[in-house]
């Protein structure tokens, strides 16, 4: 919502205040669609030169992530919690080989299948599961466990940055795309240096609007979305944080409520549910599962 509202009061500000004090819109118009062609076109081969296949998806994705927001809501984290208190809960009460159906078949699992938002997360029930399969070979020191899910973590965290880089990277590169473009407008503007002063002087209006294309694409939407998407992307790494506090504190020997606890702390501050919240979605849970 608040960057559809930015965009709109971005096009107001820059074109609005410029008719306002006398700018014409003609020469801008009429040079934007080859300008723009020609700095959006090289922008994009140049992503393309300079990314992988999974990252020219990842930027795809990434732009309706910007529009979207987080994937993971409130809920999900009240969810979340509660699938690690009962995977806790049944390591306390039966040990890591109860577990053992639920981690090699999560989808068919009545236990991971309460939740079905978190199993469509191929990374959030792959690192549930690698790392209580890790338990069940009897790797139980907390810290080689910690440690193993921080490196899974990271290198997660690199990769879902990768589209936002490129945004980035895109963002630094329009200015000088658009000079490239208004070089090539003086370029025509040179070889037609006969043509009368009215003439000349639309030319060197049109060289100069790919100059202002770059600058304003840069900074005033593309750059802006790689920062919004970088946001989301650390937002979202918050959620597979709580499922390695969880797992670590069980290692500690703390109970499943002390774990989904401290859990709980790690939920980012605006969908944090509160204690009472929190409790309420534990005691919800039907006593068979």
């Amino acid at each position: 919502m608040f960057q559809i509202i930015g965009i709109v009061l971005l096009f107001g500000c820059v074109f609005g205040l410029y008719i306002v004090t006398g700018g014409k819109m003609d020469v801008v118009i009429a040079a934007a669609p080859h300008e723009m062609g020609t700095i959006m076109g090289a922008a994009i081969a140049a992503l393309l030169i300079g990314s992988s296949l999974d990252v020219i998806k990842g930027v795809g994705g990434g732009l309706a992530k910007i529009f979207a927001g987080p994937k993971w809501k409130a809920a999900d984290y009240k969810d979340l919690l509660s699938l690690l208190f009962l995977l806790t809960k049944t390591m306390k009460a039966k040990g890591v080989i109860a577990l053992e159906s639920h981690i090699e078949n999560p989808h068919e699992s009545t236990l991971f299948g309460r939740f079905p938002k978190i199993v469509k997360d191929h990374f959030a029930v792959d690192f549930i599961c690698d790392t209580l399969r890790m338990m069940t070979m009897n790797l139980e020191d907390p810290h080689q466990v910690e440690d193993a899910m921080e490196k899974q973590l990271e290198k997660h965290h690199h990769e879902a940055l990768g589209p936002a880089h490129a945004l980035q990277t895109m963002a630094d590169g329009l200015p000088a795309l658009g000079i490239v473009a208004a070089v090539l407008g003086v370029i025509k503007t040179m070889g037609s240096i006969t043509e009368p002063p009215a003439v000349l002087g639309a030319m060197i209006g049109s060289a100069l609007v790919g100059t202002f294309l770059g600058v304003f694409l840069a900074y005033g939407l593309v750059g802006p979305f790689a920062v919004r998407l970088t946001s989301i992307i650390e937002e979202e790494s918050a959620f597979y944080r709580i499922i390695q506090s969880v797992l670590v504190a069980h290692l500690h020997g703390n109970a499943a409520q002390i774990s989904v606890e401290i859990g709980r702390g790690s939920v980012p501050s605006l969908t944090q549910p509160s204690f009472a919240e929190l409790e309420e979605a534990l005691q919800a849970i039907p006593p068979e599962a």
